[in-house]
């Protein structure tokens, strides 16, 4: 009987001994590596997160360039102007001149195309006379 206690207890306290430890261990070193996958991750994010900030700067570049274009323009149109008011000889060209200035800002809305009102769909053949041979005849186009 002491036989068989013996060879229960020593795997049963060696299994006690095992989780106690382990348990111990887990405690002491949470993490004391980072896996793979953690790493993997972390480098992604670091490159989501320089991605996003570069977008932010190409679209804050962007839009102050666009403002610098339009504000360039608005001086164009004003110096143009300006030359057309001092170097015009008479009223009717000054005039002419400047409503060609602002002719794009006034242009009239453009019309919409209609569709044909014929609904009829285009011929794929040549129209022929009555008792001619048809273009895919044989002998069309042939001379005797």
């Amino acid at each position: 009987m002491e036989h068989s206690l013996l060879v229960w207890l020593l795997p049963t306290l060696a299994l006690v001994v095992g989780v106690a430890v382990g348990f111990l261990i887990a405690r002491l070193v949470p993490n004391a590596a980072p896996s793979s996958t953690q790493r993997q991750l972390d480098d992604i994010q670091e490159r989501f997160d320089s991605y996003q900030n570069e977008v932010v700067t190409h679209f804050n570049s962007t839009a102050t360039l666009v403002k610098k274009l339009t504000q360039s323009y608005q001086e164009v149109q004003d110096h143009l102007a300006e030359g057309a008011n001092r170097l015009a000889l008479d009223e009717q060209t000054r005039q002419r001149l400047l409503a060609s200035l602002h002719a794009d800002a006034a242009a009239a809305p453009r019309e919409r195309l209609t569709p044909p009102r014929n609904q009829e769909p285009p011929r794929d053949y040549a129209p022929k006379a009555p008792n001619a041979p048809g273009m895919l005849d044989e002998h069309y186009g042939l001379k005797k």
